[in-house]
């Protein structure tokens, strides 16, 4: 491990305020899917005098329809000071709008500033923890699918109510365990880098993982139903990707103490090094060993069995790959803001769910899933009121571990995950009962066998830049939708010795059109889904989502 000397200053701080979706009371504004900057210095130390603490403080949004908004990111000394009264220094929104104009070369027309207080956090120490053993230094393949997955850290954070144990969720403990897990992990203490033909590999160089650990005087309970927001996002340490695809860690970590005597693990993952199966893999390996366990399934580091053949021969036309329907006419109440909410189901509205699936005679058995996945996409179209000629394109994540013929090895670590696309037409979606979209996501699941994978690989490599399939906001804007399960992922395993955490969740959602459905912590056979829409769409969400 080598610690940082200096608490503070491995990580980079993002100043955030509290946002509201378009001045509605129950919406929250996505803060995922924009630019990051670095300001050049300011005077102020992030460390600063005796009784005062860094603080995540204001945010300035620029104009959206520029397609920019810039969160501010420091070193070592870019954050606001906060006096023993919590209020800020002079550092307001108008001086970070005059450092931000002194320091960019772009000029926008007008910005928009978030005037409230935001979550503080006091960053106590940070550290980047190595292996603690000799690990092999190799360059690592990525397949295709590992290339065509979003650059950028997927957030997730788990809770953890207090268990009274003197050691709570103890830094030293953490990357004691840590440092051992990375050993069999190797790859995720690398760092990416480019080979002689420009395709990102990761370099299994054992430079480590950022491991941050902070308090707040906040509560648990403050963060409500846990929606992905940007408070919850505070958990997790922002990257800084201005210096390039080797410079960052894949991996970045955060131990936060609340006030309440609970703890939240946040959680950035790069998106080239694993996905959430693999990601959960090694958490969960991780916690295994603070606990004094061994590994219980070692992963298996080879990602060539995901190449495609030779010569590439895809047999299918692939639309998940296809420019996503857009807009025939315009919606006057069109916004390019995002609100994000969750919404629990319980089981007595999910069994009633399933049981619209004997409308009208249909006798076809369709899973929960299908179901439930099919009443979001026909909800969402409800709450756009998208015309009933207009083409929507639901994007579905499905893992290909066990539809790979022969299935890959059960700890294949990196991304299995392919897309089953379903297209419909909004009228037909919205008109005919909701078994209607669940068999059409049906019939994309059943589709997605070992042969149209294999076809999905071959078609991939024969694409000239795969960073122009890479997926964005301009993939799940309306009128399409994206929907990812963690159903049967293992979210909520991740006990580290004090127990299991109450929510496991995105800690953000980074596009417009983008939803998680998450199982329940502690197995009620309720779901929630996690979604960010457009603020005027989000009630008229709401309403439709619990019309069942």
């Amino acid at each position: 491990m080598i610690d940082s000397g200096n608490p503070g200053t491995a990580e980079k701080y993002k100043l955030s305020g509290k946002l509201s979706g378009n001045g509605q009371p129950n919406a929250r504004r996505s803060d995922d899917d924009f630019t990051e900057v670095n300001l050049s210095k300011t005077s102020c130390s992030k460390n600063g005098p005796k009784g005062k603490n860094p603080v995540i403080g204001k945010s300035i949004n620029a104009d959206r329809a520029s397609g920019f908004r810039f969160d501010v990111l420091s070193d070592d000394m870019d954050v606001m000071m906060v006096e023993g009264n919590g209020q800020g220094n002079n550092l307001n929104s108008r001086s970070l709008f005059s450092l931000y104009f002194e320091s960019l070369i772009f000029i926008f027309s007008s910005f928009l500033f978030s005037q409230s207080e935001a979550m503080i956090i006091n960053v106590k120490q940070s550290t980047m923890v190595q292996p603690a053993e000799e690990t092999p230094k190799v360059s690592l393949w990525n397949s295709n699918v590992d290339l065509v997955v979003p650059r950028f850290h997927t957030p997730s954070v788990y809770l953890y109510r207090p268990n009274g144990s003197a050691n709570f969720f103890d830094g030293a403990v953490m990357k004691e365990a840590l440092s051992k897990a990375l050993v069999a992990f190797y790859p995720m203490a690398g760092r990416l880098k480019r080979d002689d033909d420009g395709r990102i590999e990761i370099d299994c160089n054992a430079e480590g993982v950022l491991f941050v650990e902070a308090e707040t005087p906040s509560s648990i309970d403050d963060f409500g139903d846990f929606a992905p927001t940007t408070e919850l996002k505070q958990l997790i340490p922002s990257v800084d990707y201005s210096a390039g695809l080797s410079n960052y860690p894949l991996l970045v970590l955060q131990v936060t103490h609340f006030k309440c005597g609970g703890a939240s693990l946040g959680v950035g993952m790069q998106h080239h090094a694993a996905d959430g199966f693999s990601g959960l893999h090694f958490v969960n390996s991780w916690s295994d060993m603070a606990r004094g366990l061994d590994i219980n399934l070692l992963p298996f580091i080879d990602r060539s069995l995901l190449k495609a053949r030779d010569p590439p021969k895809p047999v299918f036309h692939h639309i998940e790959y296809q420019p996503a329907p857009a807009m025939k006419t315009p919606l006057q109440s069109n916004s390019d803001t995002a609100a994000v909410s969750i919404f629990k189901l319980t089981r007595d509205q999910l069994n009633a769910l399933k049981a619209k699936s004997k409308e009208d005679g249909n006798t076809i058995n369709y899973s929960s899933y299908e179901m439930l996945a099919g009443h979001v996409w026909r909800s969402t179209c409800k709450a756009r009121g998208l015309p009933d000629d207009q083409d929507t394109k639901l994007y579905i994540a499905t893992d290909g571990r066990a539809r790979l013929q022969p299935p890959l090895p059960p700890g294949y670590f990196g991304n299995v995950i392919f897309t089953a696309t379903p297209v419909a037409v909004a009228g037909d979606l919205q008109s005919k009962p909701t078994w209607y979209a669940a068999g059409r996501i049906h019939d994309a699941l059943v589709r997605m066998d070992d042969e149209y994978l294999r076809s999905a690989l071959d078609y991939l490599e024969l694409q000239p830049d795969l960073a122009a399939l890479v997926r964005g906001a301009h993939t799940f804007k309306c009128p399409n939708l994206g929907i990812t399960s963690w159903v049967r992922l293992p979210i909520h395993d991740a006990d580290f010795g004090w127990g299991r955490p109450i929510f496991m969740g995105p800690g953000g959602i980074a596009y417009e059109g983008l939803s998680f459905i998450l199982p329940s912590p502690n197995n009620d056979g309720s779901l929630s889904v996690a979604i960010a829409l457009q603020p005027q769409h989000m009630k008229l969400f709401e309403e439709f989502i619990y019309d069942i």
